[in-house]
This record gives C-alpha cells, sequence and structure tokens, in this order.
C-alpha cells in the first residue's frame, strides 16, 4: 500500500458513474440549471473496472459507486457485476438518494453490491420537497423497504443537517434509523462545491447536535473502533444499543486520518474533496497507456499528496461558500454532483 506525504494511504476509492441527479437538494445541486458532462467523455463500465483494478494492485480495499445518482446510469447492475470481481476489494458500497431503489434493490443485490448508503435529509414529506426540489420522499422510503427486502444489511443514512431546515429532526431520524436497522449518521453542511448559498450561520455542530440528542435519548457515549477504522463518521451508541454517527467535516475536519480519493463520471482522479485540479485518467485509458503506465501515475500523484483541504477551509476567516454560480459554469468538475462527494 502506497501512502501520501503524511502517511495517510491510497485506501479508498470512490467512482461516480454519471453527474446526472434525479433530485435538487440545495446544499449540492440548489440552481435550474447545469452544465453537464458530454456523453461521449463518460467511461464505460469496461473502463471504470480496469481503473478500479489498477487502484486495487496499489492497495484500494474500500470501493464505494457515487454519482449524481448513481442509478439513473443505465444497466448498473451490470458494472456491479463486473467490479465484485476485482481482487482485493474487500468492501464494495454505493451511495443512492434511493428514488430508484425499490426497482433496483434486488437486482443489485444479485449482482454482488456489498452495501447501500442512503440520503435522506427529512423524514416530512412536504419538507423533502422543499428541500430537495422534488416530490420523491414515497419513492425514497420504498426504496429503503426494498433494500431491507432485497436482504441488504449494514446500511447507513445520511442526513445532511442545516439549521433552521431540518434540525429540529435530530431525535426523529435516529428513531426511524433504530426501527429499519439502519445506522444514521449526521453530516455537517460543508461549503463544497455546488452549495452556492452555504454560511457558517447554517452548520449545525457535532457539538451542538450531542447537545441535542442527550436530553431526549439519554446517556451517548464514543463508541471505540481500536483505531482499526479509517472511517470520516465519528460513532457513538444510546443505552438501548443504538448507534449513529456524526460526520463533523466542517467544524472537526479528520484530513489527518483522509484515505479517500475520486474519480468523475468522466475520468478526472481528485485526491480531496476541495483540490481544484484532477488528474486526467481517460486520456491515458484511451491512448493506449498501460496498466503500469496508469498505476506509476497514480503512485506518482498520491505520493506527493498534501492536500489537507477541510483543514484550511476551517482556517479562513471570512468563510463563505467556496465557489460562485459562474465559477462552477465555467468548469463543472467542481461541482459536487460531479465529483461524487
Amino acid at each position: 500500500m502506497i501512502t501520501d506525504r503524511h502517511r495517510r494511504p491510497l485506501g479508498s476509492l470512490r467512482v461516480s458513474v454519471t453527474d446526472r441527479c434525479n433530485l435538487r437538494c440545495r446544499y449540492c445541486m440548489p440552481e435550474e440549471h447545469y452544465t453537464w458532462l458530454p456523453r461521449q467523455s463518460i467511461l464505460t463500465f469496461e473502463e471504470t473496472t480496469r481503473l478500479v483494478t489498477i487502484f486495487a494492485g496499489l492497495g484500494v480495499t474500500k470501493l464505494r459507486l457515487t454519482g449524481g445518482e448513481p442509478l439513473l446510469r443505465h444497466d448498473l447492475p451490470r458494472a456491479v457485476a463486473m467490479l465484485r470481481t476485482v481482487p482485493g476489494i474487500r468492501d464494495f458500497a454505493m451511495t443512492t438518494n434511493a428514488v430508484l431503489l425499490g426497482r433496483f434493490a434486488g437486482d443489485l443485490k444479485t449482482a454482488g453490491l456489498g452495501r447501500l448508503t442512503v440520503s435522506l435529509d427529512t423524514l416530512r414529506a412536504e419538507r423533502f420537497k422543499a428541500f430537495a426540489g422534488r416530490g420523491r420522499h414515497a419513492d425514497v422510503i420504498d426504496g429503503i423497504r426494498a433494500a431491507e427486502e432485497a436482504g441488504f444489511t449494514g446500511t447507513k443514512l445520511n442526513a445532511v443537517i442545516v439549521r433552521g431546515v431540518n434540525d429540529d429532526e435530530l431525535v426523529d431520524l435516529v428513531a426511524f434509523g433504530r426501527s429499519h436497522s439502519i445506522e444514521v449518521r449526521f453530516i455537517e453542511y460543508m461549503d463544497v462545491g455546488g452549495a452556492t448559498q452555504w454560511s457558517f450561520g447554517d452548520v449545525v455542530s457535532r457539538a451542538e447536535m450531542l447537545e441535542r440528542l442527550e436530553p431526549a435519548l439519554g446517556p451517548i457515549e464514543p463508541v471505540q473502533d481500536g483505531g482499526t477504522q479509517r472511517a470520516p463518521a465519528d460513532r457513538f451508541r444510546l443505552d438501548d444499543g443504538t448507534t449513529f454517527g456524526i460526520i463533523a467535516s466542517t467544524t472537526a475536519p479528520f484530513c489527518s486520518d483522509c484515505d479517500r480519493s475520486r474519480i468523475t463520471a468522466d475520468g478526472l482522479w481528485f485526491t480531496c474533496l476541495y483540490a481544484v485540479d484532477g488528474v486526467d485518467l481517460k486520456g491515458p485509458l484511451r491512448t493506449g497507456a498501460t496498466d503500469d503506465d496508469i498505476a506509476a501515475l497514480i503512485h506518482d500523484r498520491w505520493t506527493a499528496r498534501r492536500e489537507r483541504g477541510a483543514e484550511e477551509r476551517l482556517a479562513v476567516s471570512e468563510r463563505g461558500p467556496l465557489y460562485q454560480v459562474e465559477g462552477l459554469r465555467v468548469d463543472p468538475h467542481r461541482e459536487m454532483h460531479t465529483r461524487g462527494g
């Protein structure tokens, strides 16, 4: 396994299969119009599998499919079936908004997908419509049920908490997770990519979340993992055994322990969520480079990696959105729905 300048291993890879999404969540895609990646630039499943195999040979053991919304990619179960055969991948997951999961959960399980993370920020249908720009809340709930029926276990539910929007649902979301055997992970609102309406005043910190949860749920204890996990969430346990997590990317970044990188649907590799530039892997793939050539490109970039993007943002005194709308339209690779945040 290779490591970067801060001795962080190349361990976890997020692969976007599309930049398209069927929701318009305010923290990711709040605008009316977007610049999409040209269809001919999107990696084929064969190209994606080849890249993942090369990354696995360099130490990657955790693979996550993302988007946009990955279930918008035609014939996704075929890609899952191909990727599940890559040697060295021990944890194979997908993040989805679950709008289409009711249709595909069984096929994904049969194809070999290991785990699911569902994004759901509110349990209230009308609030969901206002927050996500679409009235598909019932479809998401149906998708979660379908995943249970298909036999998925270890499912997680991600909820981005925004002050004055859904921060009154913390207790309800934990209860929902308990009832479905799902671990909820609350995410601090981040100033990345398409979060053009972001302000620090909208952030509900990890400390504040815990302060609100404990009076309603009783004693909360940190879960000790023995230092064996590089997950971004700090995990907590209630007296009844219910666990939940908080990803404090904004107020308490985990850069020092970050082993993640991400490939866009058109083959740009980013070694930090906040990185300005990515490494073009599609070009070498399509112009005859060998696996060893591409592995050397990845090796050299990762071993030179110094990024600590979230920590650097924390040090900004007058902090606002990372990009304005005009900058995102000039370079859509800055968008989180393109990077697979």
